[in-house]
Order: C-alpha cells, then structure tokens, then sequence
C-alpha cells in the first residue's frame, strides 16, 4: 500500500512547503535509495515536524526540486521512508532463516529472534515515530501495517501450516494462532519499553519459554513428543 502524494492538497493549504506539479527524468535507483535513507535518518532521529526539505537534500546531495518534482511533497517523502524501512525488516527478522531442530527449538528460536528484533532501539524509535505520525495521517499507519507486520504474521503463518503439514502441529487457523505466539512472546515488553522501564534478558526468556509451552499445549498433536 502506498500513501505518497495523499496529502499534497492539504500541506499546501495547511501553509507547507509547495510541491511542484512537473515530474522530471526518473531518479535512478541509488539516488532515490539515497534520498530515502536519509529522510529515514532525519525524520525517525528529528521527527517529522523537525525534518526540512532542505536538509534531507542537502545530505543526499541533491537539490530541494529534485525531492519535490519526484515525491511530491514531504508528507508522501515521509510515506516513502516508513515503506523503504519496513522493506528492510526481513535483513533483521525472517522465519525462513530458523534453524533445524525440534519444533520447540524452533518455536524458542523464532520468538527470541522476534523479541531481538522488536526490542532493538531504533526499532522501538521507528514504532513511537510511526504512532505519532498517524494521528496526523492514518494512512501512514495502514501503510505500515501492510508494509511490515501482516506480511510478517503471514510468514509465519505459512511457516505453522508446513509444520502442521509435517504432523508436529494441529493447528485450524494459522494466521490466529501465529497472533497468539507472538503476543505472548512479547507479553508486557513492549509496554514495557515503550514506557521507560527495564526488560531483562531473564524476563523475556521466561515469557518465551512460557509461550512455547502454552502454544505447544494449545496445537501440538497429542501422540506427538514435543
């Protein structure tokens, strides 16, 4: 889902920066990676509020026109960096890296690998500056959704039919089920962080271990030895 140009009309009458209608020669790939990286940097690091145009440009070498002329204004920009971040989620967090092992290793070795990857602090800045920006822009939020998370929650919802495929699960809705592991694993962490307080190392292996166990109980096959 893309949401870049969706409110051009009211920047423009909110006072904000002017967005050109001409749209030049189109941006070669690294130009255009540079400028979204950047603003990525700035907007996730300053804010929304406190990016300028000229400074994203300024950093990745191009001119304000260039930004403008390709993007269209600095909310679709903004768009653009939410998206181009959750592109690169899967370098940080993929199921499809799982190790070997029983299903209750791989069941442990997923929800660490997803609780490292949730707890990693530009990950908890990019969900604050996410939320904050969405009040503004609720599609900002929905775009974010489809961008990361509901691929997420379908690859690990693909990932649990293989398994009850394989007979080490018995499981009628993946996609719910998949919801279930993951709330349990992150069980008050996230609010946790999001509010200042400490997550132990010890504190999320037993959340883990307890959504194993849990999960386990709930959909493993009973003749099966987990």
């Amino acid at each position: 889902m893309s949401i870049a140009g969706s409110s051009t009309a009211e920047n423009n009458s909110a006072g904000g920066d002017p967005a050109p209608r001409r749209v030049g020669r189109p941006l070669d790939a690294a130009k255009r990676r540079a400028i979204v990286e950047t603003a990525a940097q700035h907007f996730f690091t300053n804010g929304y509020a406190a990016t300028a145009i000229e400074q994203i440009a300024a950093d990745a070498g191009v001119s304000k026109v260039t930004i403008y002329n390709h993007f269209g204004d600095k909310r679709a920009l903004f768009a653009a960096a939410v998206e181009g971040e959750c592109e690169r989620m899967p370098e940080h967090f993929s199921i499809e890296g799982t190790q070997p092992g029983t299903i209750r290793e791989r069941l442990t070795a997923i929800g660490e690998s997803m609780v490292f990857f949730l707890s990693r602090p530009e990950m908890i800045q990019f969900d604050r500056r996410i939320a904050a920006e969405t009040e503004h822009e609720p599609a900002i939020g929905a775009a974010f959704l489809d961008a990361g998370p509901r691929p997420m929650k379908r690859a690990f919802a693909a990932w649990l039919e293989h398994a009850c495929a394989a007979g080490e699960l018995a499981i009628a809705d993946a996609e719910l089920a998949a919801e279930q592991f993951v709330s349990m694993c992150k069980g008050m962490g996230d609010l946790e962080r999001r509010f200042g307080a400490e997550v132990t190392p010890e504190n999320s292996a037993r959340r883990i271990a307890g959504a194993v166990d849990v999960f386990l109980a709930a959909y493993a096959p009973p003749s099966r030895e987990t």
